[in-house]
């Protein structure tokens, strides 16, 4: 009988209950946070579901998932741990998240409008505010662009840049950029009506003009050389995000087009999401450093958000053909929530303005201006 008892009690010891810690309620609670955004909200279900179910689960005590177990030819790594080193630390993920990106994007409404090209420049006002903020609260330069980068509203472009310059912030940047960009409809209409008359808000812009089939085409072409030329470290991005969109507008690689939109999207948001989620451990994520990661993500976005409307109305001093500022919001990257946003805020001053596709100028040039930063700051840091 006391070897029974012996027995079980070895089991009882192997199991998780007793290994439950305050920590992981707490992480508990914010995994069922994200998957209640998603489910509930509707807020980028794509991403939260899976990032909130990462975190629920490596924050189960003793479970083998993020680290490494013994296997027969000694430490082999768990489950997620081959997801996150050949995905994430090695900018796979994001590379293929932008051709995906790149597919599924229509860059005739920016190339229609030249002039959205400087909202989305604008609206990269959040990622150098933050890099000074952050370098303010004691992060180091390398650290202090890496999470600068947040406010550009772009994970991916998020995780390729702390994959290089700081990795150890890697879960908690990632995890801060992809929260804020399914909350874009909650964080930026208040600032866009503070900053906003509602006779700007009412501002009516004319049809875009008919972009043509050889300009769509010659548009990734061009678009590659220049921005590899002026940032070669933005390469990675920037030309898998053309070739995507060169699939897209050839019209002869439909089936490349379909995998890069769909197929291969899909199955490396699932990767991206729940390889994101199981960074954010209670030891990991419960310290004032990924506290301070939060806050000054919220930061870059806002900060965002304001260079764009307000940069749309110190063009609008110098236009004849008024740009209505709503649009500026757009030139944050997250593509194209961003841009209904600008187009519900539109709506609620006149029902029949219609501002999406004027939007979606800024909102895939920011696109490309946050590769561009991101390069930026690979050159200065890497």
């Amino acid at each position: 009988m006391s070897e029974f008892f012996s027995i079980f009690h070895q089991i009882i010891l192997k199991t998780g209950f007793l290994q439950i810690q305050f920590g992981h309620l707490i992480m508990w609670g914010i995994a069922l946070l994200f998957i209640y955004l998603a489910i509930k909200k509707n807020f980028e279900p794509l991403l939260l579901l899976p990032i909130g179910f990462g975190i629920l689960i490596v924050n189960l005590p003793l479970v083998p998932l993020m680290g490494f177990s013994e296997g027969p030819e000694g430490m082999q790594r768990d489950l997620l741990r081959w997801f996150y080193d050949f995905g994430i630390a090695n900018e796979l993920i994001p590379c293929l998240i932008f051709l995906g990106i790149g597919a599924l994007t229509d860059f005739g409404p920016m190339i229609a409008n030249p002039k959205t090209i400087i909202l989305g420049a604008a609206a990269q006002l959040g990622v150098y505010v933050t890099f000074f903020g952050a370098l303010l609260l004691g992060f180091n330069m390398k650290e202090a662009a890496s999470i600068g980068i947040i406010g550009g509203a772009d994970g991916p472009t998020c995780i390729y840049l702390t994959a290089k310059l700081a990795p150890q912030l890697l879960g908690a940047n990632a995890l801060a950029a992809y929260s804020y960009m399914a909350m874009v409809p909650l964080i930026q209409p208040p600032i866009m009506r503070l900053l906003t008359t509602e006779e700007e808000r009412k501002i009516k812009m004319k049809q875009l003009r008919r972009v043509s089939k050889t300009e769509k085409i010659v548009f990734p072409l061009v678009g590659t050389v220049i921005v590899c030329l002026i940032v070669p470290p933005a390469a990675p991005l920037v030309t898998m995000l053309f070739m995507g969109n060169l699939f897209r507008e050839s019209g002869v690689v439909e089936r490349l087009k379909g995998v890069a939109q769909n197929e291969l999207l899909n199955i490396v948001t699932i990767f991206l999401g729940v390889s994101i989620g199981a960074t954010m451990s209670a030891e990991k994520f419960l310290h004032p450093q990924p506290i301070f990661v939060f806050i000054l993500g919220l930061v870059a976005f806002a900060f965002s958000t304001v260079g764009g409307v307000l940069m749309a109305k110190i063009m609008n001093l110098f236009l004849k053909e008024k740009i209505n500022p709503l649009i500026g919001s757009a030139g944050v990257s997250a593509v194209p929530m961003a841009a209904r946003v600008s187009q519900v805020e539109g709506q609620r001053a006149d029902r029949h303005n219609f501002l999406l596709m004027h939007a979606m100028g800024p909102n895939v040039a920011g696109v490309i201006g946050t590769a561009m930063a991101a390069g930026l700051f690979l050159i200065m840091l890497g």
